[in-house]
């Protein structure tokens, strides 16, 4: 058994008559909606006409929301509908960025995140959906797909269907009849600052806020005038702690594989300041956490991740990677401190050993910390419903942002700590390198190779015009200042030099990490 549902569109007459029965039979509140009707209008008076989409959880054969969710609260029944359970979400709101489809939303009551399901407990019942039962038209229509006498069945082998977003992969089971492309395809429409009955308000596409991105006041498709001219509101899932916590955990990572791996392969660096770079690191993954659980709606459930993880999200697996590293990385600080406790102390028995126990954690936690700044990357990666996220060089621009941020964060600990100038120029050399390196991704992986979808352009333009454009031009601007005062330092042997371009580059990494975090989210997919 395997439901889908066909919407035809040759008959809804766009009442709202699902959306109401929706929200009553599911105690949906306000501002929120498992179901919805937008509004379309095509061509140029008098010769005009309204489309309406009624517009849900697509019940995907292949739902990203399910892999990306760390707790298994997002899930896929056996009869094919996607399915959750509130008492095991923790609010990340990954689902959200999953979906394609803005299907998801997080419920202001409960706070946990929450959809359309079918309304599975009456399908148990041997009833149909409440949005069914109540279309005055019968325009929406449900069944089983394998079963050849359903209608829904009859329906698909003699209509031409429509999906949303088709190249997703996603394999929806809501099909158009009749549907219409400029209404099914999010940017094909103009949005304007009202609609029919309402401002746009607030909300994560809002053409009328600085934080949103341009108006689209004319569109065109297939040759006609379009424009949205009634729809819901949808939140951004993922504020200014996500790329608080991206930058925290680069520099986390970074101030600790930097020193370990020049340890590691016999480069000088004083084993006290490589003690001060593993506790800088230390505090710097904790801040990470703090960031990630503060940024949960149900943030009291944070070990739900621990103790029933769904391995297939990155998310879990991440948490795992930075627990691994914050127990190989203390083991190894623990190691220095007491070297250097010994040596103070003139006692010279347990050095050998404390030595060879550092040497063997060297590259283990290295290479933790190297994974923790790049799994971030498979994170956005299963956030499938944001294009420009889907970049394949992202996992290499995360290794060097954590290299260039921890080289500058190592460059400020080293003035502050009066480390000889000889000792500095290695770090200089890591911080120059990782710097430019990552500055000419950057440029590369935004310009040089163009956005493989219309979604990625569209967020691609949001990202480097107008509000999110001084960010990011601004961060690469920081970025380069940064890189020059280094090299300074390198030809005039001034740390405090360095370390004003360590201040600098970590500022203009935040920046982009910003303008990149937001710019994603603004793309409409609804």
């Amino acid at each position: 058994m395997k439901y889908a549902k066909i919407i035809d569109n040759r008959k809804c007459i766009g009442c709202h008559a699902c959306s109401v029965a929706c929200k009553e039979e599911n105690q949906v509140p306000l501002g929120v909606f498992r179901t919805w009707v937008k509004y379309v209008e095509k061509g140029k008076f008098p010769h005009t006409r309204r489309y309406f989409q009624v517009t849900r959880c697509n019940q995907c054969d292949n739902p990203p929301c399910v892999r990306i969710c760390p707790t298994g609260a997002m899930y896929r029944r056996p009869d094919g509908i996607v399915e959750f359970n509130g008492e095991q979400c923790i609010a990340c709101k990954a689902c959200l960025q999953a979906c394609p489809y803005d299907a998801i939303y997080v419920d202001p009551e409960t706070h946990t995140a929450a959809k359309c399901h079918f309304c599975a407990h009456r399908l148990e019942r041997g009833l149909e959906p409440a949005c069914v039962i109540v279309c005055p038209e019968r325009a929406i229509i449900v069944g089983d797909v394998d079963d050849p006498s359903s209608q829904v069945s009859r329906l698909l082998a003699r209509e031409q269907v429509s999906v949303r977003k088709p190249e997703q992969g996603t394999n929806p089971k809501v099909f158009y009849i009749d549907g219409e492309a400029a209404s099914l395809n999010p940017l094909a429409t103009a949005r304007s600052e009202t609609w029919m009955w309402a401002d746009v308000g607030e909300s994560a596409y809002a053409p009328n806020g600085r934080h949103a991105g341009p108006i689209q006041r004319g569109g065109t498709f297939a040759g006609a005038l379009t424009q949205t001219v009634y729809d819901v509101p949808h939140e951004m899932p993922w504020g200014w702690k996500v790329a608080a916590y991206l930058w925290t955990k680069s520099i986390g990572a970074g101030v600790f594989f930097i020193p370990a791996l020049f340890l590691g392969f016999g480069l000088p660096i004083p084993n006290a300041f490589a003690a001060l770079a593993a506790c800088l690191s230390l505090v710097f993954i904790g801040i990470t956490t703090f960031f990630l659980v503060w940024d949960l709606k149900q943030p009291r459930r944070f070990l739900k991740i621990v103790l029933r993880p769904q391995l297939r999200s990155w998310l879990a697996r991440g948490a795992f990677i930075l627990m691994g590293f914050t127990a190989l990385g203390g083991l190894w600080f623990l190691a220095s401190v007491a070297q250097e406790t010994f040596v103070r102390a003139t006692i010279a028995l347990p050095m050998d050993w404390l030595k060879q126990t550092q040497n063997a954690l060297t590259f283990p936690a290295a290479f933790l910390a190297i994974f923790s700044a790049i799994y971030s990357a498979f994170l956005f990666s299963q956030a499938e419903g944001r294009d420009l996220w889907q970049s394949p060089p992202l996992a290499l621009n995360l290794f060097l942002h954590a290299g260039a941020a921890g080289g500058g964060a190592l460059l400020i600990a080293a003035m502050i700590g009066g480390l000889a100038v000889a000792a500095t120029t290695p770090l200089v050399w890591a911080f120059v390198v990782s710097l430019a390196a990552l500055i000419v991704t950057q440029i590369l992986a935004d310009f040089a190779i163009p956005p493989a979808t219309t979604n990625a352009r569209y967020g691609h333009r949001l990202m480097t015009h107008g509000y999110f454009g001084a960010f990011f031009w601004g961060g690469i601007a920081a970025e380069i200042v940064g890189l020059a005062l280094a090299v300074i330092a390198l030809a005039t042997a001034l740390t405090f030099v360095s370390a004003i371009g360590g201040a600098c580059a970590l500022a203009g990494l935040y920046a982009v990490l910003h303008a990149w975090v937001q710019a994603g989210q603004r793309v409409p997919n609804s």
